[in-house]
């Protein structure tokens, strides 16, 4: 009598963290940011004011995220918008340059040879890509950069390049912290002291999960040592300096950005401070805010000090490397999905190794064996390295 044939039962998939709808959010915050990116790069010319170009980024992104998503799900309108608001910071400035009117510096306009830091995001449904990148004030094919300038620039993108692929299930923080080291170490530069990239969630830029560049001693103890997961998004903020240290100071700008921390609760005082940081709420939500946005910047700026003060908004600081310096950034957002990383953001839109003709290059093997190799493996190659396993295992 011929056996009962019973199927096989199927194997219970485990719960996602995120979402193919989640990830469709993220890649089309991705997509604008990438566009208005474009737009803003055409206006990094000679003579163009920075607050001009901070309030045109801001506008541009405004119009792209409003114009998706406009169907109120059960009654209610996703949120949407600015996930970090337009900064365009200059040669030694690190980041979050992005001046008011009323600033002494709000004058700032680029010159020609002007390292160019941009630096936006978007969210859809508090789902938020961050991108920046680095480009040049003038140059071209027929006049490329050279010096330090391209020395900074080609390292960053080596390292954002490197620190893309060592964004793996499995792999830790600090790995990634030492490659970008050693990476930028090719050109004689360092990343910047102590900057920070972190995990990514829904109205959640700056999660518990972090990579550190260029800790000293105390922050290296301080900083805890994680494993990435599946599912898990981060945004990478690679800041690399043409300086001998990487080392970065408060000057004299003024903080323009600033963010609710969540994790903190204190009854603010003052009326004029409550009702800043309601109107804080309403429209920035979890994310940086220029005070620029906030009606009444007078009266922003003094109801923001007790909530600073109190750490209920936290700053975005000015810093700077030495003069005569040069910072290159590259920022990107990147999901770790089950089929392997996921760039959530586009690649530069400026970059392309004509514009940037660098004396030094990339010797390390073991760097250039990671640069080889795609973003994301091909099912072959997956299936080849496991056979070699096997045959090694057998031999």
């Amino acid at each position: 009598m011929a056996e009962a044939t019973t199927d096989a039962p199927k194997p219970v998939e485990k719960p996602r963290l995120i979402s193919e709808a989640d990830v469709t959010k993220y890649k089309t915050a991705g997509d604008i940011v990438n566009d208005v990116m474009k737009k803003l790069i055409l206006l990094c010319v000679e003579d163009a004011k920075i607050i001009d170009l901070c309030i045109e980024g801001d506008k541009f992104i405004e119009e792209g995220t409003g114009g998706v998503y406009n169907k109120a799900v059960k009654g209610v309108k996703m949120s949407k918008g600015l996930a970090f608001p337009t900064s365009i910071s200059v040669n030694n400035t690190v980041s979050h340059f992005s001046p008011l009117a009323s600033d002494p510096l709000s004058a700032q306009a680029l010159a020609k040879g002007d390292v160019v830091k941009v630096h936006i995001g978007a969210h859809i449904d508090g789902f938020a890509a961050i991108s920046a990148e680095t480009i040049v004030v003038g140059a071209s094919e027929q006049e490329p950069v050279t010096g330090r300038k391209a020395d900074v620039i080609k390292a960053a993108w080596h390292a954002a390049e490197i620190a893309m692929r060592l964004m793996k299930v499995g792999n830790k923080n600090f790995t990634v912290t030492d490659a970008v080291a050693k990476t930028a170490a090719a050109w004689d530069c360092k990343p910047v002291e102590g900057m920070l990239s972190c995990q990514q969630s829904q109205n959640v830029i700056d999660g518990k999960k972090r990579i550190i560049l260029n800790p000293n001693e105390t922050q290296k103890r301080d900083t805890e040592s994680i494993t990435f997961a599946e599912d898990e998004v981060y945004g990478i903020d690679i800041l690399i300096s043409s300086g001998e240290d990487g080392k970065a100071r408060i000057e004299d700008s003024r903080t323009t950005i600033y963010q609710k921390d969540s994790s903190v609760t204190y009854q603010l005082k003052m009326k004029n401070s409550r009702a800043v940081f309601s109107e804080v709420q309403k429209k920035a939500g979890a994310f940086p805010f220029n005070v620029r946005a906030l009606e009444d910047e007078k009266r922003a700026r003094l109801g923001l000090q007790e909530a600073v003060q109190h750490g209920l908004i936290k700053p975005y600081e000015v810093v700077y490397t030495p003069a005569n310096t040069f910072v290159a950034a590259f920022h990107f957002t990147i999901a770790l999905v089950p089929a392997g990383p996921l760039l959530l953001t586009h690649p530069p839109v400026w970059y392309k190794p004509e514009l940037v003709k660098a004396e030094k290059e990339l010797e390390d093997d073991e760097l250039k064996g990671l640069l080889s190799k795609s973003l994301r493996e091909s099912k072959k190659s997956k299936k080849k390295a496991k056979e070699a396993e096997g045959n090694a295992d057998d031999a």
